[in-house]
């Protein structure tokens, strides 16, 4: 009888994985296509197409960053989410300021570990859940937007927006950096010598979370070493 529920609980479980991947491959494809065809569209309409060469140009410096970075991001980000919050992740955008955060706290929350049909289903509530609350705050925001523009604009707090960035990422870090702290304050020292030292890195951001990222992997590799030997 067991053995039979969970051979109908795996079948269901493919099923599943089978339409999410049908669904994520049209609606990933949509969406490309809208965001590739919508400025030309609207720049055919007011007259204001730019130039093709010059964008094309401009774009292939860029765009040569930013492959690098989706492929790193696809590597190490698809295992955490599976399936269904991937697509959901990198359709709707802002992984690593929200989605990745949220898809991470309610695995710890839940007790759940990444590859498993649990993981699957936390980490796509979880990121339909993100994306849902992003939408009505942006929402929100536009429809307060110009009510609230005396307080935004309000000098006493422009030290408040200037520093949002620094302020998101150091909550970010700082659940990581509990986990191992020694490995975290050598990879933040090591990459903030660097850029002190060559400072037209900081433009290469993207880039640089490959080299930090195989620090980060190979002192982690190091540590759980000597910790092997000291158990053994």
């Amino acid at each position: 009888m067991e053995e039979n529920k969970e051979i109908q609980n795996q079948k269901c479980y493919e099923k599943y994985l089978e339409t999410t991947h049908h669904l994520g491959r049209i609606l990933t494809l949509l969406v490309l296509i809208l965001l590739l065809v919508v400025p030309f569209v609207i720049g055919a309409y007011l007259s204001a197409m730019p130039n093709l060469p010059a964008a094309a140009k401009a774009f292939a410096g860029v765009g040569l960053v930013y492959l690098v970075s989706g492929i790193v991001e696809y590597l190490i980000y698809v295992p955490m989410l599976g399936t269904g919050g991937s697509y959901l992740a990198f359709i709707t955008g802002n992984l690593i300021n929200m989605k990745i955060p949220c898809a991470i706290n309610a695995r710890d929350i839940v007790g759940v570990k990444s590859g498993t049909p649990e993981n699957e289903i936390v980490a796509t509530l979880s990121i339909a859940t993100s994306s849902l609350v992003t939408i009505l705050v942006l929402a929100l925001g536009v429809f307060l937007m110009i009510p609230l523009q005396p307080i935004l604009q309000s000098p006493a707090l422009q030290p408040a927006f200037e520093n949002v960035v620094p302020a998101l990422f150091g909550a970010m870090a700082c659940k990581y950096y509990r986990e191992d702290r020694v490995v975290a304050l050598l990879v933040l020292a090591v990459m903030t010598l660097l850029y002190c030292f060559v400072p037209s890195l900081i433009g290469s951001a993207s880039m640089m979370v490959i080299p930090s990222g195989a620090l980060a992997i190979g002192l982690s590799y190091l540590s759980f070493r000597k910790k092997s030997k000291v158990t053994a």
